[in-house]
C-alpha cells in the first residue's frame, strides 16, 4: 500500500486544480465535495499506509519513493522523492486527519460566502503544500512546500479582500515570514555547499561525520534554520504576524494554527535535530526563545477581548512550549504536544467559529454571555478544548503532553529548570486566560441575539475533536501514571529518547499551577464582568509588548519617509544617472556607424593586430 504514498499530497493538489478550473461552473455542493473529499480520500490513504507501517515496519523504519530526478548539476543531484518515517508519519496523520475535519466544518461555515470554490481551492493547496513539506526527502522539496504554505497563508488570510485591513494582515504575514524564509534559504545553501547533498538524511549523516560539536559552521547552519523556524512558527522576534492572521475565516485560523503552518518550524528543528545536537548554543537558544514566547503570548492573551485573538496568542504560547522541549532535548515530548495541540486547538477554533456563526460573526467575548445554555454544542466543545489547553490533570490530552515537556525540562539540569519554572508559570497564565474567556463568553447575562442551527458538518468535527482532546494523551503516560510509551516507541528510530524527571514533584507542581489559574479565573470572571479599564499595563499587553510599534518605527517608517522625501532627489537621481549613462554611451557608439569604408577597414586592421599581439604575448 505504501506505493500509493504519492497520492497523499497529490489528491488535495488535484482538488485545488479542479476547483480553480471549475470556478463559476461548479455548483456549491460540487465545490464542497471536491474540497472536502479530496482531503478525506488523502486521509483514508494516509491512515491505511500508517496501519501497514505500524503492523509491518519497513527495513530502516522508512518508506522511500523517488518520483523523478529534478536536476543533476556539478555533482549535486536532487530528486523529487518522498520519505515516510515515524516523524513524517505523525505529521501526515495530523495534517490529513485534522485537516479533513476542518474542511468538513468549513463546508457549512462558508456557505453563502462569495468565492466559495476559490476558498476551498486555496485550502486544498495549503494541505498539499504542507504534506509536501513533511514528506519531502530533501531540503529542496521541503523548501518548496515551505514556500507553498507561505503563499497559501497570504491567499487565505486575505480571503475577504474587500476589507483593506484583511489585505494588510495578509501582506504582513507574507512579509514577516519571508524574513525567516531568507535565513532558512541561506542555511540550506550552506548545507548543500559544505555537506555536498540536499538529501535530509544524508546531510544530517554528513554533518555528524564532518563537523565536531560546537563547530562554527554547524552553529551557523543551526541558527539559520532556527531563523526560518521562528518565522513560520511565530516565535520571538518574528511573532507579530500571527494575531493579525485572524483576519481570515475561522477554518483558516484552525488549519494554520492546528494542523499546518505554525507547526512547520517545530517539525524542521525535530527533523534536523542531529545538526542542533552539534550546536549546543543554537539548541539552548531554541529553548530560551520558546520560554520567552510562551510567557509574552500568555500575558498578551489575558489582555484580548476578541475570542479568536485570545486563541491566536494561545497558539503562539503552545508552540513556545514545543520550542522549549526541543531546546532541552525532549524531542518526543515536543512532537507529543504538537499532536495533542492539533486536537484541542482545532477544537477551540472550530468551537469559536460555531459561536460566531450563530452570533452574526460577533467575536468580542464581552458582547456574548449566557451561551452555555443557548449554544450547548459550542459550549461543551469549547470547554473541553479549554480544559485540554489548560492541562486539566488526568482527564485531558494536553495534561500528558505538557507534563512530558516540563518533565524533560526538569531533568535537563540547572538551565533546564529555569525553563521549567517559565513553563510552570506559563501553565498558570494559560489556565487564567482561557477560562477567563469561558466564564465571560458562556456564563452571565446574554448580550447578543442567537440565530440559526448547526448541521451535522459542524457537530461531527466538534465531536471527534472533543474525544481526541480527552483521550489522545493516553498514548504516552509518565512513569507515575502507568508509563505508556506508544508514541516514544514509534519515534525511537528517528528521534533521541527524551529525558524524564525521576521525581513526581515537578508533575504535581505543574498540575497545581494550571488549577490555580483556573481557580483565579473563576474568582475574577464567574460573575458578570465588564471590559477591563485601559490602563497603561493593559495597553502594553494588549499590544503584545509593543513589538508592532517598535518595528513600525525602526523599519517601516524610515523606508516610507525615504520614499516620500527622496522621491524628487535621491531616488530619482539614481534613475536619471542611469538614463544619462545610457544616452551618453549610445552617442559614442552611434558615431562608429558613419558609412565610411576606410574607417571600417582601419577598425578591422587595428582589431586584428591587437588580437595577434595578445596571442603572442600569452
Amino acid at each position: 500500500m505504501h506505493e500509493l504514498l504519492w497520492l497523499v499530497p497529490t489528491l488535495p493538489l488535484l482538488g485545488s486544480v479542479i476547483l480553480m478550473l471549475g470556478a463559476g461552473r461548479l455548483s456549491t455542493r460540487a465545490e464542497a465535495a471536491a474540497g472536502a473529499l479530496s482531503v478525506g480520500f488523502a486521509a483514508v490513504i494516509a491512515f491505511t499506509i500508517a496501519g501497514g507501517f505500524l503492523l509491518n515496519p519497513p527495513a530502516g523504519a522508512a518508506y522511500e519513493q523517488t518520483l523523478w530526478r529534478w536536476f543533476d548539476v556539478g555533482g549535486l543531484s536532487v530528486t523529487i522523492g518522498l520519505r515516510l518515517d515515524p516523524l513524517s508519519l505523525v505529521m501526515m496523520l495530523v495534517i490529513t486527519g485534522v485537516g479533513f475535519l476542518i474542511h468538513l466544518f468549513a463546508t457549512e461555515f462558508m456557505e453563502g460566502e462569495e468565492g466559495y470554490g476559490r476558498f476551498f481551492a486555496y485550502l486544498n493547496l495549503f494541505v498539499a503544500a504542507m504534506l509536501l513539506l513533511v514528506l519531502g526527502d530533501n531540503f529542496l522539496t521541503l523548501y518548496t512546500g515551505w514556500e507553498g504554505v507561505g503563499l497559501c497563508s497570504y491567499l487565505l488570510i486575505g480571503f475577504w479582500w474587500r476589507d483593506p485591513a484583511n489585505g494588510l494582515a495578509a501582506r504582513k504575514a507574507f512579509i514577516v515570514t519571508r524574513i525567516g524564509d531568507t535565513a532558512l534559504l541561506i542555511g540550506l545553501l550552506l548545507i548543500a555547499s559544505r555537506l555536498g547533498t540536499l538529501n535530509i538524511a544524508g546531510a544530517m549523516h554528513n554533518a555528524a561525520q564532518s563537523w565536531p560539536a560546537g563547530s562554527p559552521l554547524a552553529t551557523l547552519a543551526a541558527f539559520l534554520l532556527l531563523g526560518g523556524a521562528v518565522g513560520k512558527s511565530a516565535q520571538l522576534p518574528l511573532q507579530t504576524w500571527l494575531p493579525d492572521a485572524m483576519a481570515g475565516p475561522t477554518p483558516v485560523s484552525a488549519l494554520i494554527h492546528a494542523a499546518t503552518m505554525v507547526t512547520a518550524g517545530v517539525y524542521l528543528i525535530a527533523r534536523t535535530h542531529a545538526l542542533f545536537l552539534l550546536a549546543p548554543a543554537a539548541q539552548y537558544t531554541v529553548g530560551g526563545i520558546g520560554a520567552a514566547t510562551l510567557l509574552l503570548a500568555g500575558f498578551s492573551a489575558l489582555a484580548q477581548n476578541d475570542i479568536k485573538r485570545i486563541l491566536a496568542y494561545s497558539t503562539m504560547s503552545q508552540i513556545g512550549y514545543m520550542f522549549l522541549a526541543l531546546g532541552v532535548g525532549a524531542w518526543g515530548a515536543a512532537m507529543f504536544h504538537l499532536l495533542t495541540h492539533a486536537f484541542f486547538k482545532a477544537l477551540l477554533f472550530l468551537s469559536a467559529g460555531a459561536v460566531t456563526m450563530r452570533l452574526h460573526h460577533e467575536q468580542d467575548i464581552y458582547k456574548m454571555g449566557g451561551l452555555a445554555r443557548r449554544l450547548p454544542v459550542a459550549f461543551w466543545s469549547f470547554l473541553i478544548g479549554s480544559a485540554a489547553l489548560a492541562a486539566l490533570p488526568l482527564v485531558t490530552a494536553g495534561f500528558y503532553s505538557k507534563e512530558a515537556i516540563l518533565s524533560g525540562a526538569w531533568a535537563d539540569g540547572s538551565s533546564g529548570r529555569v525553563l521549567w519554572a517559565a513553563g510552570v508559570f506559563g501553565a498558570f497564565i494559560t489556565g487564567l486566560y482561557i477560562f477567563r474567556a469561558v466564564f465571560i463568553a458562556f456564563f452571565g447575562e446574554a448580550h447578543t441575539e442567537v440565530s440559526g442551527r448547526y448541521g451535522w458538518r459542524v457537530i461531527l468535527p466538534l465531536s471527534v475533536l472533543s474525544v481526541l482532546s480527552v483521550l489522545g494523551g493516553l498514548i504516552e503516560l509518565p512513569p507515575a501514571l502507568g508509563h505508556v510509551t506508544l508514541l516514544s516507541n514509534l519515534l525511537a528510530p528517528v528521534l533521541p529518547a527524551s529525558k524524564e524527571a525521576a521525581s513526581v514533584a515537578p508533575l504535581l507542581v505543574a498540575s497545581l499551577a494550571g488549577l490555580l489559574g483556573i481557580g483565579l479565573a473563576a474568582v475574577l470572571y464567574w460573575r458578570p464582568a465588564r471590559p477591563p479599564a485601559e490602563t497603561p499595563l493593559w495597553r502594553f499587553w494588549h499590544a503584545a509588548a509593543g513589538f508592532d510599534w517598535l518595528y513600525d518605527r525602526l523599519l517601516v517608517r524610515p523606508v516610507l519617509w525615504a520614499a516620500r522625501e527622496g522621491a524628487d532627489d535621491v531616488i530619482d537621481s539614481v534613475y536619471d544617472a542611469i538614463a544619462w549613462t545610457a544616452r551618453t554611451l549610445h552617442e559614442h557608439v552611434r558615431r562608429t556607424q558613419n558609412g565610411r569604408v576606410r574607417f571600417y577597414t582601419a577598425g578591422l586592421a587595428i582589431g586584428s593586430i591587437s588580437l595577434i599581439a595578445i596571442a603572442m604575448i600569452r
